[in-house]
């Protein structure tokens, strides 16, 4: 059985270690085993846990909600349909932030587009702030 130091998990999921004692700390990574000194030690499906933790964080889980998905998922395959309702209210609400990006981004395009027109003399420049003469 391959075994990870605190080190090698946080080089393998990208993540610092502080976090990943936090994550320990908090009771997210069930099951912790230790060393003969009593230093923590992983095994392949505590990374891939682990790894899974790092994405509910990236899709804006708070620890408590992890905390939650982690109970439902110790309490086996019945939970699955509240996982899946879980994770649909995250993907609606990066969906919504998707498209919250989208458009500030093509606010940006059309704004860079107007100055552009104004710099090359295509169109004259009117501010909504400077008063008319």
């Amino acid at each position: 059985v391959l075994l990870y130091t605190m080190m090698q998990v946080c080089r393998e999921t990208d993540m610092t270690y502080q976090t990943l004692k936090y994550y320990c700390n908090e009771g997210l990574v069930p099951n912790v085993k230790r060393d003969g000194n009593n230093r923590r030690i992983f095994d392949e499906r505590d990374v891939k846990w682990i790894k899974d933790l790092v994405f509910l964080k990236k899709c804006g889980m708070s620890i408590q909600e992890m905390k939650e998905y982690l109970d439902l998922c110790l309490q086996g395959a019945s939970t699955i349909p509240l996982r899946k309702e879980m994770l649909t209210k995250k993907q609606n609400a990066l969906r919504a932030s998707i498209k919250e990006l989208e458009e500030s981004v093509a606010y940006i395009d059309w704004k860079q587009g107007f100055f552009d027109e104004v710099l090359s003399g295509k169109r004259p420049y009117i501010s909504n702030l400077i008063p008319l003469e």
